[in-house]
């Protein structure tokens, strides 16, 4: 899923990107406000980590503009400020959680899963479908009663078609999971995804609908 990063540290904004993609994450950093605020106009982020001390502005009001327009996406607010009075703050803009510095990139993730599962009224961690349960903090499955282990990647793929287990996702819509607007997109990344998740799973468990792109398949012999 694709997080966005507004954080002007770079140590530490690079530091989420490799935590967060290592985890299945697809992060995208930026550092001001006003970038940050044209990344939201673009929209598909699941959710929103966001320092409160940015060069333009405060994370706080770009909070509160967000939830003028009723953009709901779930915001985990991260900074330096953790007093009481600056959690309270956060807490009444419309933040969904909020976690001080120094942080643990493990309680991140698990934060991040959490608001991200609550804003999609799921109140099971794990995802399902035709035999297949999947841990998200693993990365792991149980299928036909066999552990099966997943890349980062190959998680990213998966989770997506999990997440609407009925529709057809077209290849540039699982490109647009597998890769930041920042980054390059490989011609045949998908493809060489969907063929390593069929080895692990079935031949039959993904569906390639010609010309329209993959879905999950009903039934697996």
């Amino acid at each position: 899923m694709r997080i966005l990063i507004v954080e002007d540290d770079a140590m530490l904004g690079d530091g989420l990107c490799v935590g967060l993609r290592l985890s299945g994450f697809t992060p995208e950093l930026v550092t001001t406000c006003a970038d940050a605020g044209e990344a939201l106009t673009q929209g598909g982020f699941a959710a929103v980590v966001l320092d409160i001390m940015l060069p333009d502005g405060t994370g706080l009001d770009l909070l509160a503009r967000m939830r003028g327009k009723e953009d709901m996406t779930p915001v985990l607010l991260l900074t330096a400020l953790d007093q009481v009075r600056d959690r309270v703050a956060g807490l009444d803009r419309g933040a969904d959680d909020y976690l001080g510095k120094p942080f643990d990139l493990d309680e991140v993730t698990a934060r991040l899963r959490s608001i991200v599962r609550r804003a999609e009224g799921r109140a099971q961690a794990d995802l399902a479908w035709n035999g297949l349960t999947v841990d998200p903090a693993k990365m792991t499955g149980q299928h036909e009663g066999q552990e099966v282990q997943f890349s980062p990647r190959e998680f990213v793929i998966l989770r997506a078609l999990l997440e609407r287990p009925g529709a057809i996702l077209s290849k540039s819509t699982l490109e647009d999971r597998l890769y930041g607007w920042q980054e390059g997109v490989e011609s045949n990344a998908v493809e060489v995804h969907i063929h390593k998740l069929r080895a692990k799973l079935g031949a039959n468990f993904i569906q390639t609908i010609r010309g329209a792109g993959y879905k999950l398949s009903k039934d697996t012999p």
